[in-house]
């Protein structure tokens, strides 16, 4: 997992990416991860490493959506704003998770709090269960954290980064 550093961050900051460090590494078949806010902007995320992703590319098996964690984000955003408009629609509430399984992977999306979305990328092969029960265990641990003074914090810090690595 590449993940930006963590320096200069708040409590609250450091513990979500160490949330989402977490979920990626302990839980099988888990490609990618993006936390991603109610207005389609990337907060967090987690882009497998070089070494992965080419054991991937010689055994065959996608690395990822496109390579980026932008494109998982746009993706996330997509489905999460279809999905909203289709419960609005049908008038049966909020929408709590959406799942699109494909012949070569998954796609996993929840919502947070406030509009903000978790979604994540797993494998064909993947437990849906098992990433699904550590979706939630996300989603309750970071849900009353995930403040607008975090999520612009979160930004800031993702931008900084960018902006570190086009030097």
């Amino acid at each position: 997992m590449t993940a930006p550093s963590t320096f200069g961050l708040s409590s609250e900051a450091r513990n979500l990416h160490w949330l989402l460090t977490n979920l990626v590494e302990e839980v099988p078949g888990i490609l990618s991860v993006a936390v991603v806010s109610s207005d389609g902007l990337l907060l967090l995320s987690s882009d497998p490493g070089r070494a992965e992703a080419a054991r991937q590319v010689s055994e065959g098996r996608p690395s990822g959506p496109r390579g980026s964690s932008a494109d998982l984000a746009t993706v996330v955003s997509g489905i999460g704003s279809l999905t909203v408009g289709a419960a609005r629609l049908m008038e049966f509430g909020g929408v709590k998770h959406t799942m699109v399984a494909m012949e070569e992977g998954s796609l996993f999306v929840m919502s947070i709090s406030d509009g903000s979305l978790l979604g994540v990328h797993g494998a064909a092969d993947c437990d849906m269960s098992v990433v699904a029960y550590h979706m939630a265990l996300f989603v309750g641990r970071a849900g009353h954290v995930l403040t607008p003074e975090l999520r612009n914090e979160l930004r800031k810090s993702l931008e900084s980064d960018a902006a570190g690595s086009t030097r």
